[in-house]
């Protein structure tokens, strides 16, 4: 007790806070969800700013398209454990791992840092019997995230980079719906945490490293080579890269989660995963395995040289339901988005 006193009152005379409980691997673990999300001790305020010890941020160099969210990405990994590298697919995580993502809004994207407005956080944890999904959504004030299990509809509002006022009719989704996207041969799985996907930079608040290199050197992953040696994923937005890598890495992390052989959409015969290479699997001449409305009368998914012929791009700009691909994660047109994919499909040969 006296040494615990002493340790104590060497803190407050620092100025310093004592350290905060460790993450609550027993609650993530747990059969049933907490109410609230600061119960599992992932961060260290309620407000969900400050990460915990051994919770690490990161960012993939493609990321998936959600009505302009910005996405807040950490990975929890127990203390001992580490994931496995593969250098194709996820990483193999251990028990335990949980993936945590929340969804926001700055009031106005030509400042992004100021008034930040979070409006879900969804977790991905490994349990011993596969991945459980759970989301959060954050009340007006910003304070507590409360459990929701059916999914929500709620009104955002932002200013976007070029001063024009936006409205989403947001969507939280509820656990079916995450098991639509998350899904890889039936069972829910991670998505976005591949290691092409993770061979990238990320500013720590140490400094910019590489994500992989970070993961290595601190334990959280094991068996990686050097991130030269690594496959990697192109970014879709930096013009500095070849405009078809930046294409194809935006198809991947926006259609391939369903679109792949073990994915929701493998009866389709198109797979647009960064890896496959085939061009008709790729949908260059592909006519659609069913054509319904969906295709609005055009015959392949992608015509070479020929945006406004290809079914693909007809469905990237679409916000009609049955229509619009993808079905999920938007309730708005992608603009840039569509436009690089166009001026893909307008750089191939006819």
């Amino acid at each position: 007790m006296r040494r615990l006193a002493a340790s104590l009152l060497a803190l407050l005379l620092l100025g310093a806070a004592p350290p905060a409980p460790p993450v609550a691997l027993d609650r993530l673990l747990a059969e049933t969800p907490e109410p609230t999300l600061d119960a599992y001790g992932l961060f260290v305020d309620a407000a969900a700013r400050s990460p915990n010890r051994g919770v690490t941020p990161y960012g993939l160099n493609t990321p998936l398209f959600s009505d302009y969210a910005e996405k807040f990405r950490l990975v929890f990994v127990p203390p001992g454990k580490a994931a496995t590298y593969a250098a194709t697919g996820t990483l193999e995580f251990p028990v335990g791992t949980t993936l945590v993502k929340t969804f926001a809004y700055p009031a106005d994207f030509r400042r992004p840092g100021e008034k930040v407005r979070f409006i879900e956080t969804r977790l991905l944890i490994r349990k011993a019997n596969g991945w459980n999904a759970t989301t959060y959504v954050w009340n007006e004030a910003q304070t507590v995230a409360t459990l929701k299990r059916a999914g929500a509809r709620l009104d955002v509002s932002f200013v976007d980079a070029k001063g024009e006022t936006r409205m989403v009719d947001y969507a939280v989704p509820n656990v079916n719906q995450c098991k639509e996207c998350h899904s890889v041969a039936g069972e829910l799985s991670p998505i976005g945490p591949k290691a092409r996907n993770l061979n990238g930079p990320f500013a720590y608040a140490a400094g910019a490293e590489n994500q992989l290199a970070h993961w290595s050197r601190t334990g959280i992953l094991t068996g990686a080579p050097t991130p030269s040696a690594a496959p990697r994923t192109a970014v879709w937005d930096d013009v500095s890269e070849p405009l078809a890598g930046r294409a194809s890495a935006y198809l991947d992390a926006n259609c391939a989660y369903c679109h792949n052989a073990q994915g929701m959409a493998s009866n389709s015969g198109l797979f647009l995963e960064v890896e496959e290479t085939r061009p008709a699997a790729r949908g260059i001449g592909k006519r659609p395995v069913a054509a319904g409305r969906g295709s609005g009368g055009l015959e392949v998914s992608i015509a070479p040289g020929d945006p406004a012929g290809s079914i693909l791009l007809h469905r990237m700009k679409s916000t009609e339901p049955g229509v619009m691909m993808p079905e999920l994660s938007r309730s708005m047109v992608h603009e840039e988005g569509v436009a690089l994919v166009a001026q893909y499909i307008a750089s191939l040969p006819r």
